[in-house]
């Protein structure tokens, strides 16, 4: 074994306080380490008994939820590695809303399966080459694994079955109400087109009290307060929405009014309500009966438009507001006045109504089945609002982080409907195939590849292990490796009982469990990426951070409603 030679200490190749790591010591498998960290963490959050993390973001926000997606969002991770991984679960949840968790769980394995074989003399680059084999072949046996498709024409019932698993996922024991509650409410704005599906016409208001059972979906849109004014109800009404406030206008300097006499003083308000008067019966007269108001409402404007009968709405979130441009095909003015025929909107329905103990303001687009009379039920909305019933805060946003996997999956499934058996099945199934090809290849890369087929293997056990425990989830794993090994029919779609009723296994599809093709093959694909982005590092060079105030960083799309 040769000597390590010290370096000379007198070469300066960067600022001061700038670190310099490298080697496979210091870098690679520093960098392995922490996302095994951060897989870890996450790992049991996976799958409909993942355990829960309670997090208080640097807003002092509290969440409870076992949503990757959100744990990652709010969680501020700074080791770099560590980054690479989140980066690509929001590639993940961007691309398919759904499937996050198993990007991170699958890419950290892949390093954690990675590190025996670096330590024991594999060259990365090696270890790179075989991971992006076993991609390749995993990807192509993943399209041979589909037992279903999305039926059609789609119904509610075909919908809710393939939204249950995704669901489960997240509010396991939830999902028979959930799930028809997501798929009756994407119906109601499904375009003739289902490919063209828009996950933002399904819009989720959460209001407090009751219990989950007593949520419904409304079709249109709905609002958590009341018209402002007297006038609660329009029917087959022009739009106007309004960014600006209504009120009278202030001067931006200060004045100082002498008033002689009574009179003076009687008729110095007069000018004023003359020109609101003016400005709310003009906007009458273009024939609008609602106006949404994008900020705050005046006194006087608000009893000029009492009189005139027109409905006032407070939307203050610009998120809703944009929305609502969309749905009734109006365009948000900045100045007070009446809109051109271009810019107003039209709403064949303004009406206030009750659920449980709160009133709230629907807005509805009828179809035109029912224009004509038809029933009800052709109605098609170009918006529909699940309202969502619970006891707290924190449990109405676990139930919307749910739902809003629920419409992502919907999504991804109406362009791509192909299904394979879920509960793990299909990752034991492709670990299966992956290990045999692993064993056919020659040369220092099969070790890389059959590494690659033990990874996937994660998954089930991931779902045995949360469920059922370490010592049995074990024990699961090997009953299913048998049923994958015995060749008999079906013997590809056997997966983990997260219920445990008998043995720990079961039949996916005789179960009704089935996953996303599209979303299970972005995810392999993602994992794969960053887990070779980060073996393909050997070295970290951090320069010292800028002096001055921090940036305050924002969770999220700073435009985003909360």
């Amino acid at each position: 074994m040769s000597l390590k030679v010290p370096k000379a200490n007198n070469i300066q190749l960067f600022k001061p306080g700038s670190k310099h790591l490298q080697g496979l010591e210091d870098a690679v498998l520093r960098n392995i380490q922490a996302v095994a960290e951060l897989s870890d963490l996450l790992r049991t959050s996976f799958g409909p008994n993942g355990r829960n993390k309670l997090l208080i973001n640097h807003l002092g926000r509290l969440f409870v939820t076992s949503d990757a997606a959100t744990i990652i969002r709010e969680i501020e991770v700074v080791h770099p590695a560590a980054k690479l991984l989140v980066m690509a679960s929001q590639s993940q949840e961007s691309e398919m809303g759904d499937a996050t968790n198993l990007v991170l769980i699958l890419a950290g394995e892949l390093l954690k399966k990675a590190e025996p074989l670096l330590v024991m003399g594999l060259h990365p680059s090696e270890v790179i080459q075989g991971y992006e084999l076993a991609s390749i072949k995993a990807l192509a046996e993943l399209e041979t694994l589909s037992v279903t498709n999305l039926p059609s024409p789609l119904n509610q019932a075909s919908l809710t079955l393939a939204l249950k698993p995704a669901i489960a996922s997240k509010q396991y024991g939830s999902e028979d109400l959930l799930a028809p509650l997501v798929a009756e409410a994407a119906l109601a704005v499904l375009p003739s087109k289902p490919q063209n599906f828009n996950v933002d016409n399904v819009r989720v208001v959460k209001i407090m009290g009751g219990s989950l059972s007593g949520s419904k979906v409304v079709r249109g849109m709905v609002f958590s307060r009341e018209p402002e004014g007297m006038i609660k109800k329009a029917t087959k009404a022009k739009v106007a929405v309004f960014t600006c406030g209504l009120d009278v206008a202030q001067t931006e300097t200060k004045g100082t009014v002498l008033l002689k006499n009574a009179e003076e003083m009687l008729s110095f308000t007069t000018g004023e309500e003359k020109h609101m008067e003016k400005i709310i019966k003009e906007i009458a007269d273009s024939g609008v009966k609602i106006i949404i108001a994008g900020s705050s409402v005046g006194e006087l404007a608000m009893h000029y438009l009492n009189r005139m009968s027109i409905v006032v709405v407070k939307v203050l979130s610009k998120f809703d507001l944009r929305r609502l441009c969309r749905v009734v095909n109006a365009t948000p003015l900045a100045r007070m006045g009446a809109p051109t025929p271009e810019e107003a909107g039209f709403a064949d329905l303004l009406e206030c109504i009750e659920i449980g103990g709160d009133r709230v303001t629907v807005i509805r687009q009828f179809s035109d089945e029912e224009r004509h009379g038809a029933a009800a039920d052709g109605e098609k909305s170009r918006m529909s609002t699940i309202v969502l019933r619970g006891a707290t805060q924190n449990s109405l946003d676990d139930l919307e982080r749910a739902i809003d996997d629920g419409v992502n999956v919907l999504k991804a499934l109406l362009k791509d409907g192909r299904l394979v058996p879920g509960a793990g099945a299909t990752e034991l199934e492709l670990a299966r195939r992956v290990e045999s090809y692993g064993s056919s290849l020659k040369g220092l890369s099969q070790h890389a590849v059959r590494k690659f087929a033990s990874a996937l293997e994660v998954v089930p056990r991931t779902l045995a292990e949360n469920a059922l425990g370490g010592a049995e989830g074990g024990e699961v794993v090997g009953r299913l490796w048998a049923r994958h090994n015995s060749g008999q029919e079906g013997s590809a779609t056997w997966g983990v009982d997260v219920d445990s009723g008998s043995d720990g296994t079961l039949q996916a599809p005789t179960h009704g469990i089935y996953d996303s093709l599209a979303a299970k093959s972005w995810a392999i694909r993602l994992a794969t990426e960053a887990a070779i982005a980060v073996l393909s590092v050997d070295s970290i060079i951090m320069s010292k951070p800028a002096g001055g105030p921090k940036i305050p960083q924002q969770s999220g799309n700073w435009d985003e409603d909360d």
